[in-house]
């Protein structure tokens, strides 16, 4: 099998079916076909059993925070993703619940079926229970094949505290994965028996959702979820816009990296944030295409040992460098700490000293406190944080420099820690195109000592967390022009 066996997960000891009519690739996080290592294991099975391939892709309607603008993102993936698998021999299914609870059966109605079903690991929010509950219903072998990052998950045996830590086992084990990349074009040139039809009981109960209806903004709208956090207008889901972001950024933004991204108004950031988290584009294909940028083989690695410092040991330009230590590094780090600490996050699982010192400055006076209600409409007194959070609610975004200074505040006006942690958290994923992530629940937790180390002075309520300022940020950034755009 092509598939990097530390990359596979067996959700339960259900056989393989060779009796069965297809195999069925669940589509759940990595929704593209291209670079997706759970595509690709669904292909090798087809192939090895010589049976045609089902790719379902669902969305149901009782998640948390469920709104249009999740919704339509994802629906724009899913109308690339049919798009795309037009002229291959696959059979796609897009389904989309309209009531709560319809899509209910459809996963077990469609294994009994199949030989065997393959879906997506992602370590966070919803999805490991909800594969975990899968393997236990249906009676056909279920993986979860980890397309995460460029380090496997199964690979690693605990998680790191800080950063500089995990790089320095990247730098000793990472070239090594990279030998075992996904497949650019998985449905390229793929033969497979395709004249197939879906049973009638299936289809008929759970109608895939017409091509036309995936290419309208109306679908979303008339569903029964949160319509006031509309979709972000000038922010297509899918795998063709993050191909627009990459291009874009690797032509214009990726040169002034380092520097460029303290722009407020015109960031030298990726914008793949959002990509990333809904699957649309791969760390893979991000790092395939930096490497073709610099002209960049193995052979550049530094030889010296690894002593996990972020520049010099990749023998790329310092922007790339820089970059790919966001890209590998920073996001790795978070869904390791997922894959080994589970899903939810919790107060008390920040580090020691940084629960130590928010207890020591518990009841220190607070300057201001305010109510979730007050944070989400962006009412409070500092209008830089007030246009972090507008920025937030209008586009599903926040500029990183700022997005820090953004949680640090909430910490600063809450009337305790746990309050802070709980607010950050509701209006990060209720808003955020990069919410309910490994990447960003771990930056919410960064600002309360999560991957980070104390600091001095000691200063009230913060302790020896580290601390900032809206009048140190301003002195850094040129923010009079951002606060007038999102007042």
């Amino acid at each position: 099998m092509q598939t990097a066996i530390d990359r596979v997960t067996l959700h339960n000891d259900s056989p393989i079916n060779e009796s069965g009519e297809y195999v069925l690739y669940w589509m759940i996080a990595s929704r593209r076909l291209r670079y997706n290592y759970g595509l690709d294991r669904a292909v090798a099975w087809a192939k090895k059993l010589n049976k045609p391939l089902v790719i379902l892709e669902a969305i149901r309607l009782d998640y948390r925070w469920a709104c249009s603008r999740f919704h339509q993102f994802i629906v724009d993936g899913m109308r690339d993703n049919a798009s795309d698998s037009d002229d291959a021999p696959v059979t796609y299914y897009p389904y989309v619940e309209r009531k709560p609870g319809e899509g209910a059966g459809l996963l077990e109605a469609l294994a009994k079926h199949a030989c065997a079903v393959v879906t997506d690991t992602f370590p966070c929010f919803f999805l490991p229970a909800m594969v975990t509950a899968a393997g236990e219903k249906i009676s056909v072998r279920l993986e979860a094949v980890d397309s995460n990052g460029l380090l496997p998950l199964n690979s690693t045996t605990t998680f790191w505290k800080r950063a500089v830590d995990l790089r320095r086992h990247l730098q000793k084990n990472l070239l090594l994965h990279l030998n075992s990349p996904p497949d650019k074009t998985p449905l390229t040139d793929l033969v497979l028996p395709s004249t197939f039809n879906l049973p009638s009981e299936i289809t008929s109960c759970w109608p895939a959702v017409e091509r036309s209806a995936l290419a309208s903004l109306q679908l979303v709208k008339t569903l029964p979820i949160n319509q006031k956090i509309a979709p972000v207008e000038d922010r297509c889901g899918g795998a063709r816009q993050a191909e627009v972001h990459l291009n874009d950024f690797i032509e214009h933004n990726l040169s002034r990296y380092i520097n460029g991204t303290k722009d407020v108004l015109n960031p030298a950031t990726s914008g793949l944030s959002p990509y990333l988290h809904f699957g649309h584009i791969s760390t893979h294909e991000v790092f395939d295409r930096i490497v073709d940028k610099e002209g960049w083989s193995q052979a550049k690695v530094s030889q010296e040992t690894p002593r996990g410092k972020r520049e010099g040991w990749w023998g790329m330009s310092p922007e790339a460098e820089s970059f790919l230590d966001e890209l590998i590094t920073w996001r790795e780090l978070s869904s390791i700490y997922c894959w080994h600490n589970g899903t939810e996050e919790r107060y008390e699982d920040l580090p020691a000293w940084a629960v130590k010192t928010l207890d020591e400055h518990r009841s220190d006076p607070r300057p201001y406190v305010y109510s979730l209600e007050q944070f989400r409409d962006a009412k409070t007194h500092d209008p830089l944080w007030n246009a972090a959070q507008n920025e937030l609610r209008q586009t599903g975004m926040i500029h990183s420099y700022i997005r820090m200074l953004w949680g640090k505040k909430i910490l600063h006006w809450s009337a305790t820690p746990e309050d802070a942690l709980e607010i950050m958290f509701e209006l990060n994923n209720a808003y955020a195109l990069d919410g309910r992530d490994p990447n960003s629940h771990s930056g919410i937790m960064w600002c309360l000592g999560r991957h980070d180390r104390a600091w001095g002075p000691e200063r009230p309520i913060f302790g020896k967390i580290r601390y900032m300022t809206s009048r140190s940020t301003s002195s850094k950034l040129r923010v009079k022009s951002y606060i007038a755009r999102y007042s």
